[in-house]
């Protein structure tokens, strides 16, 4: 059974899905921070500067743990909602013009198909003789 698990860890694709699964956790770790540090400010600063991190709607409160402390509030944080939202839309686009680009060069490295091989000396001779014989009728 160890053997057949180490085989099974070791195929190709099974590496290539962990490789793509830690490239993709990095690169969501970019996108997430050219989101919330490059993007959302300057659009923050365009609404007025706001930060929508920060959007909330309080829907309630809820009693708090200890006696004597303020009661905490229930928030719909829809701030955040945006900036993920965003940051997934950034992501689905450059996931887009990756496959689209691909895709290209597949197409490109796809030549133009193959001439079909030169039959047999026989068949050409056969396809001679089939010829002759619907001429002669």
């Amino acid at each position: 059974m160890l053997k057949e698990f180490r085989d099974f860890a070791m195929k190709g694709n099974v590496l290539d899905l962990a490789v793509a699964v830690i490239i993709g956790a990095a690169f969501g770790a970019i996108v997430s921070s050219a989101v919330e540090d490059v993007i959302m400010p300057p659009i923050g600063l365009l609404v007025g500067g706001m930060d929508f991190s920060d959007l909330t709607l309080t829907i309630g409160e809820k009693p708090a743990a200890e006696a004597g402390l303020p009661p905490v509030p229930v928030t719909i944080n829809y701030g955040i909602f945006i900036n993920k939202l965003v940051n997934f839309l950034i992501i689905a686009f450059v996931l887009f013009m990756l496959v689209r680009s691909m895709s290209k060069l597949m197409k490109k490295k796809e030549a133009a198909p193959a001439a079909p091989p030169e039959p047999p000396a026989d068949v050409k001779l056969l396809t001679e003789i089939r010829d002759l014989l619907r001429q002669n009728r």
